[in-house]
């Protein structure tokens, strides 16, 4: 009988070690006082786009305000953000990306991906790894140590015309497709894919017209525009250019007429606010169409209620608005990398911030990454795929509909675009 109980007392015990074992193992290491995973990021909250930059720093914010508070930082280590304002002054970057060096981050992250293009040589050089938010091809071929955390914008441009083609066109040949491009990185994005993927979707390119990030008018490059008239005009740029050849287009009588698309960059809150409303109350671009690499604020996936609880505590005039859940979804996705970094080679390796610490967190974070889902925020699932440094290859259509931006199909992938001009 008490060999009995004796057996009995010693299996609870061995139970309750296990489970004990178990649940620390979950809880990871506890940090030490002083004990972070340092990052920088960058965003332009100041400068030519606010309506970008002001946004996305907030989500960067609130988003860490949450990891670090209820997500226990990464690996059990707080994340200690060196946050910088570009002011989207591109000779300010390298400036900026040296202090992050310097001062011991291990990634880096830029919203734009002008910023990127800014930063990107002397990270490449140094194998500095970084990612933006908002990403062209330039940034990832040939890919090195820059990373996407959803598509370019070249598959932006294929995303569009896509679905142009498939739900919108009811002529016959091929549509006349008209491209007005932000100067620089964003609209080389959407023109390299243009270019690169013509011949295939089937469409005729008409000769692209580009703006300046500080536009009033574009009254002459629409006229030019609209003598060769186009079906479709697709429109990279930000918000606030874009709502000048909206506008101009309007005036112009091309609109409502024509189609119009927008790229990712401009396609938000943002954009709607600043075009405005007609005199009847009704949005101008009531039923204009875009893409977007996350879902909406609508959606019931398991990581909006959160980013609606601190967006609506902390910045309630940003709610709504794509920049800040771009920028949240980010900062979970590197929230993962560090996690799988620590998990591989431990705190000691990265707490260095070294030239060891960022092959570290690129090896053995960003390229271990596999299957996150980024708590339902984006399309598919967080994968990095050797040669293509876009971590997340899924998108979706929206529309603006009563106002209000709200997806118009399923999730969609975006296969790698061979660039002959970049992958030599």
């Amino acid at each position: 009988m008490k060999t009995k109980k004796l057996s009995l007392l010693m299996a609870i015990v061995l139970a309750m070690i296990l489970v004990t074992t178990s649940f620390l193992g979950a809880c990871g290491p506890k940090a030490q006082p002083g004990q972070v995973l340092k990052i920088g990021m960058m965003t332009p909250s100041t400068g030519p786009v606010p309506e970008k930059g002001i946004p996305g720093q907030h989500g960067i914010q609130d988003a860490m305000e949450y990891i670090n508070n209820e997500l226990h930082g990464a690996g059990g280590y707080p994340i200690q953000v060196s946050w910088r304002d570009s002011a989207y002054d591109m000779a300010k970057v390298g400036t900026i990306v040296q202090d992050f060096m310097n001062e011991g981050d291990i990634l880096f992250t830029t919203h734009s991906s002008s910023e990127m293009k800014a930063a990107q040589g002397k990270a490449n050089a140094a194998g500095f790894p970084g990612l933006a938010t908002f990403i062209s091809t330039m940034n990832l071929h040939p890919a090195l140590h820059i990373y996407g955390p959803t598509p370019d914008y070249g598959d932006d441009l294929v995303a569009l015309v896509k679905y142009y083609k498939e739900n919108i066109w009811k002529g016959t040949g091929k549509p006349k497709v008209a491209l007005h491009l932000l100067s620089g990185s964003v609209g080389q994005g959407t023109l390299d894919g243009a270019k690169a993927m013509a011949e295939e979707l089937g469409i005729q390119l008409l000769k692209e017209e580009s703006h300046l990030i500080s536009t009033t008018s574009e009254i002459e490059s629409l006229t030019r525009i609209k003598a060769q008239n186009p079906d479709l005009l697709i429109i990279s740029g930000v918000p606030a250019s874009t709502s000048v050849i909206i506008k101009n287009a309007k005036d112009l009588g091309m609109y409502p007429g024509i189609t119009i698309m927008c790229a990712s960059a401009s396609f938000t809150k943002s954009l709607v606010d600043l075009v405005g409303t007609d005199a009847n109350g009704k949005s101008i671009i009531e039923g204009m169409y875009g893409v977007c690499h996350t879902v909406s604020w609508d959606d019931n996936v398991a990581g909006i209620a959160k980013a609606k609880e601190y967006c609506q505590k902390n910045h309630p005039a940003d709610y709504g608005n794509m920049d800040y859940l771009s920028t949240w979804s980010t900062c979970l996705i590197i929230r993962e990398i560090l996690e799988e970094a620590v998990k591989s080679v431990g705190y000691d390796v990265l707490a260095k911030g070294d030239a060891a610490a960022w092959k570290a967190v690129e090896e053995q974070g960003i390229q271990k990454i596999k299957g996150y889902k980024v708590e339902g925020l984006q399309g598919g699932t967080v994968t990095y795929t050797p040669g293509d440094n876009r971590l997340d290859k899924y998108y979706r259509m929206y529309k603006v509909q009563g106002g209000k931006i709200v997806p118009v199909g399923n999730w969609q992938e975006a296969p790698l675009i061979k660039y002959t001009q970049y992958d030599k």
